[in-house]
């Protein structure tokens, strides 16, 4: 599908501002280590390594806020322009040489819930976005992000401007032109984009439901697709101020998109904390959903692998007292968003799942769960149907943020012996497992080979 044609055409469309591109002391190359000078939410991996570099660009230009009041349940917004201010913002961009583009641009909103610019979804697909030669754009959108790198002591950002939140759908849509190469943007080199794709994790897939909504069926086309990823059952309202809360309204997508949505759910999500079974909707030609057992909204692949947060620290940091959640997520929206470019690219949908997660009709709902305590329902992995352990979405104890983590609670070596018998017998059934979920399209061959692989280390 050609970028930037796969949107609706309303009869009342907006056009957003072309933004100003302006790089940030010439293009900055990203140096490894905390030195000063180093752009903001650098990425952990070895992109020199796999052929990937990562450069930070400013951008700017006027952005427009929107009026519309709390969101309807349906999700079909009546979004107004409002007022319009100036903005200075970055973005940090990693791209692979041109001979190994797929011509997919993944543009992040950057989550700001912790105080600062991160990039989760990074964190989770950069394994599969580099086997396919995507791009990645990761956008400072929201006020909370500039202020803290306008704080560095360094200052690299202190020019930087933020209007407020209310702007930020239309900072994002000009990063989408950004991204798609619009004006004199050259932030990819020489690379020649096709599609677009926005995604946002946890506060930022809270923002992405309301652009859904509200923005994108005004716009004229900039994304193909967006994926969210581990939302609750509201949407950000549309007030003067931006503000972020729950307004105690329940909001589920729109039906009447041109483009993909796909909304990749945790336990966490789904359960009293988030509550988003409230909202599950039917799968459609232009909507999916996938709620996957054993996972928690933040877990240990990403604490640990992205963030470099050790058990030790996540308990003196946080205070969370718990192992956190060790489920198999990375592996399983891997396979969701490579079914989300085959959607937007040749028309191919996800598969639906087999069911959502099980829960009971209290409201908010809580999650079934079997006699062990692992999650009945939803798309299941191997870490639940052939457990050493309980991997939950719920249980932490301790901070602010522990809530999100969930937990893992290793069986006995005695427990594992009674269940499997032999190490072979169990490898052999995670085997089963994980073929099967690649059969049904929930799992890639190669995150099936590496579960495989982790399973034949397990000793009892």
């Amino acid at each position: 599908m050609p970028l930037g044609t796969s949107a609706p055409a309303p009869s009342t469309t907006i056009t957003a501002p072309d933004p100003v591109i302006n790089d940030l002391e010439g293009v900055v190359p990203v140096v490894a280590g905390p030195f000063a000078g180093e752009p903001a939410s650098a990425a952990v991996q070895d992109l020199d390594a796999a052929g990937y570099i990562e450069e930070e660009y400013v951008y700017s230009g006027v952005a427009r806020s929107y009026l519309g009041g709390p969101a309807p349940a349906d999700g079909v917004w009546d979004a107004q322009p409002a007022d319009e201010a100036d903005y200075r913002t970055r973005m940090l961009v990693r791209r692979p040489a041109a001979e190994d583009f797929s011509g997919v641009v993944v543009v992040e909103w950057f989550n700001v819930s912790s105080g600062t610019d991160i990039d989760p979804d990074w964190g989770y697909l950069h394994a599969e976005f580099i086997r396919e030669g995507h791009a990645h754009i990761a956008v400072s959108v929201q006020q909370r992000g500039i202020e803290s790198l306008a704080s560095r002591e360094d200052g690299r950002y202190v020019d930087l401007v933020h209007p407020g939140d209310e702007y930020a759908y239309d900072i994002f849509s000009q990063a989408g032109l950004v991204a798609g190469g619009a004006g004199s943007a050259t932030v990819l080199g020489d690379l020649e984009p096709s599609t677009l794709i926005a995604i946002g994790q946890s506060q930022s897939a809270f923002f992405l439901t309301t652009y859904v909504n509200a923005i994108v069926p005004r716009l004229s086309g900039l994304y193909d697709g967006v994926f969210i990823h581990s939302r609750g059952d509201w949407a950000i309202p549309l007030t003067p101020d931006g503000a972020v809360g729950n307004d105690g309204a329940s909001v589920r997508i729109r039906t009447d998109l041109d483009i993909p949505v796909f909304t990749f759910q945790t336990e966490t999500d789904v359960g009293p904390r988030l509550a988003s079974a409230r909202i599950r909707q039917p799968d459609t030609d232009r909507l999916r959903l996938w709620e996957v057992a054993g996972t928690a909204h933040t877990d240990a692949h990403i604490l640990e692998g992205q963030y470099g947060l050790t058990p030790d620290l996540i308990e003196s940091l946080m205070g969370c007292t718990e192992p956190v959640n060790a489920g198999q997520q990375a592996e399983v929206i891997a396979a969701a968003f490579h079914h989300m470019v085959d959607w937007v690219v040749d028309g191919t949908p996800p598969p639906p799942p087999a069911s959502y997660l099980d829960t009971t009709d209290d409201d908010p709902p809580e999650l079934v769960r079997d006699e062990d305590g692992i999650a009945m329902g939803g798309v299941r992995t191997p870490v639940v149907d052939v457990p050493t352990g309980v991997v939950s979405g719920y249980g932490q104890d301790g901070g602010t943020f522990c809530g999100l983590f969930g937990t893992t609670v290793q069986f006995s070596q005695d427990e594992l012996v009674v269940r499997y018998g032999t190490p072979a017998e169990y490898v052999a059934r995670v085997t089963e497992s994980a073929r099967t979920l690649q059969s049904e399209g929930f799992l890639l061959a190669p995150d099936a080979d590496a579960i495989i692989a982790a399973a034949e280390q397990v000793e009892f």
